[in-house]
């Protein structure tokens, strides 16, 4: 009965954003406005019923269920806990589910905190919100039922994809999906802010922290999934520009233009249509990711056209949502009033140069993602779309957007016309000529690309502690700290991407016991092979020797077995110091009775990652300032001390 209370509250979950929808958009006018009275009621049962039902999936794939096909496809008797858990989400349809949890869960807290708007605006955008549940409780329930029975139940069932079976990516598409949904608060605060009309800073303040746990959660999900690809997949590399990887980059690089003119909106109030434009464009590419990662279109376009039901359901929630965003858009716009004026030489005037490039970038991703599914599907021709092209069309525009990110948070508000900004400017660009004179004589053959990017960086990481200069730090706001740990992420990030870039070193191959080889400084020996056994898979383990000076270290690569379902994996070794990543795969035996082994010295790499962790973390402490900021403004002195 576990399936059936599921599916029955995924029903009334429905039933629940209908009548959100209504409430909504009837608060707007006289004849329904008695129902918004109930409609902050509506939002916490949907999610509340939402909550239900997934809980309802997670037990199923906890007791591996196999009477209901999903479990049965995608977990497995022998598979650990941690890993069934995983399962609910490791598929299309529980994907789905939890996607519209974490939906719904959203509007349900915007009903009960949400206090900066005003009636008609609030009750706009919940209904929004909505509308955007209804959508994907219908995809659920008419075309991926999650809980659906299999008749007669299977014996021991498939079993989850073994490049899944791993930490990181079983928390890495919940990180992402908070993410993911966090856009379309911001989607229906500017739908609500179009019918309303009322588009200003008390509009800003109240989608802000909305955009900046979205901007959060989807920084640290890239980062989680870019490291998991570096050191599970066994390829040594931690960015592909695959259409997956595109797709959650994509809404990245659109709420982070949203989150900077948000601010400017909140605190300057200017940029009321950019503003809302981003944030129609940020959900839109947060659609767009999701259903090119679920339907199933970039493996293969016709895989996509064999299944029509859930191909003609996702065109039409495409139309519904960004077709339809974009029409209101264009025919509600005028009606919002424009914002305060600003001189282009002015922090304002920077931001939006900001955002200009990072628009830039986000089209030339969505091109080059979206140009070989065109092809494909127009002309029958596949073709792919590839490193090359998105390093050489990205990297350029991001070095000028280094430049706009160093100098912009150093401008005025309105006006800059003190001419302060050369002298602030000094420390960094000193930085940077000596990064160059140092790459010039120590490295003198660095590529173009990573030399301007390690010295851009240089620049860029001085620029930003600058706006502490001349400030007491114990007394220094929490958003500005935030900001500068940010930039500081960014530059940190550049750091290690130019290295690893620039300076990896890499040896492939075929040794048998004994034989040393070098890579990078280190001298690397094959000592031996054993067999070990997991939960559920067998390996063979090397050992292998790593030395260097007087250091010794063993590193284990394995090549592991699955049975269910049948697949082979090479799980890497990685060896980590202050200066970089030693990296070793172990791959297959030859006729000669070799073994095959893959070395990567990886200088700095580790920086990537630890840039953005800062990243998300100046975001957190933005998001803390800001919250504690509203919660002094709304309660006295007198009650902050009781709450202590």
């Amino acid at each position: 009965m576990i399936a059936e209370a599921g599916l029955a509250a995924l029903w009334l979950a429905a039933a629940m954003a209908l009548l959100q929808t209504f409430a909504g958009f009837g608060g707007l006018g006289d004849r329904l406005a008695q129902l918004t009275a109930s409609l902050r009621g509506f939002a916490v049962a949907q999610g509340l019923l939402s909550l239900t039902a997934f809980a309802m999936l997670l037990w199923l794939f906890a007791r591996t269920d196999l009477s209901v096909g999903l479990v049965a496809l995608n977990s497995h008797i022998d598979k650990p806990m941690l890993y069934k858990i995983a399962g609910a989400w490791g598929n299309h349809e529980g994907s789905m589910l939890l996607w519209v949890t974490v939906l719904s869960l959203t509007g349900g807290l915007i009903a009960l905190l949400e206090r900066k708007l005003d009636a008609r605006s609030f009750a706009a955008t919940l209904g929004a919100q909505g509308v955007i549940a209804l959508g994907f409780y219908a995809f659920l329930l008419f075309s991926s039922n999650p809980f659906a029975r299999l008749s007669p139940p299977a014996p021991t069932g498939q079993g989850l994809n073994p490049l899944l079976q791993d930490p990181g990516l079983a928390f890495h598409p919940p990180t992402l999906y908070i993410g993911y949904v966090g856009l379309s608060v911001a989607f229906s605060f500017a739908v609500g802010a179009m019918l309303t009309g009322k588009a200003g800073p008390a509009f800003a303040r109240a989608m802000r922290p909305w955009v900046l746990i979205s901007w959060i959660f989807l920084t640290l999900g890239i980062t989680a999934g870019s490291y998991w690809a570096y050191y599970e997949l066994g390829w040594g590399g931690w960015w592909f520009w695959d259409p997956v990887e595109n797709a959650s980059l994509m809404p990245w690089l659109a709420a982070t233009a949203l989150l900077h003119s948000v601010s400017v909106l909140a605190a300057r109030d200017a940029l009321r249509a950019w503003t809302i434009m981003l944030a129609l464009t940020a959900f839109a590419m947060s659609m767009i990711g999701t259903f090119l990662v679920r339907s199933g279109i970039l493996t293969s376009v016709h895989a996509f056209a064999v299944d029509p039901e859930r191909g003609t359901f996702i065109l039409v929630l495409l139309a519904l949502y960004i077709g339809g965003a974009l029409v209101l858009f264009g025919t509600r716009i005028g009606s919002v009033r424009q914002g305060a004026p600003f001189h282009l030489f002015s922090r304002e005037g920077g931001l939006v140069a900001n955002n200009i490039l990072l628009s830039a970038i986000l089209a030339i991703v969505l091109i080059g993602t979206l140009y070989p599914l065109i092809a494909e599907g127009l002309f029958g021709e596949q073709l792919s779309v590839g490193p090359p092209y998105f390093d050489k069309t990205t990297v350029p525009v991001a070095l000028v957007l280094m430049l706009f990110l160093a100098a912009g948070p150093l401008l005025r508000w309105r006006r800059d016309g003190s001419g302060s900004l050369p002298r602030k400017l000094v420390l960094p660009a000193g930085a940077s000529v000596v990064a160059l004179i140092l790459l010039l004589v120590l490295a003198p053959g660095t590529g173009i690309l990573p030399l301007l990017g390690l010295v851009f960086a240089a620049g860029l990481a001085v620029a930003s502690i600058v706006p502490l200069w001349g400030r007491k730090l114990l007394r220094t706001p929490l958003p500005i700290w935030g900001m500068v740990l940010a930039h500081l992420g960014v530059a940190v990030a550049v750091v290690g991407m130019a290295s690893e870039s620039g300076f990896t070193q890499e040896r492939l191959a075929a040794v048998r016991y004994g034989e040393e080889l070098e890579v990078g400084g280190w001298k690397v020996q094959l000592l031996g092979l054993d067999p070990v056994a997991g939960p559920n898979w067998t390996a063979i383990e090397a050992r292998v020797l790593a030395k260097k000076g007087d250091g010794r270290w063993i590193l284990h690569p394995q090549s592991r077995s699955y049975s269910s379902p049948v697949m082979q994996t090479n799980e890497a070794a990685l060896l980590s110091r202050w200066n970089g990543q030693l990296y070793a795969t172990l791959g297959a035996q030859d006729e000669q009775g070799r073994w095959q082994l893959r070395l990567w010295w990886k200088p700095f790499v580790s920086l990537i990652w630890l840039g953005g962790v800062l990243i998300a973390l100046g975001g957190a402490l933005a998001l803390i300032g800001r919250v504690w900021r509203g919660f002094r403004a709304r309660f006295p002195k007198t009650q902050q001390e009781g709450f202590a």
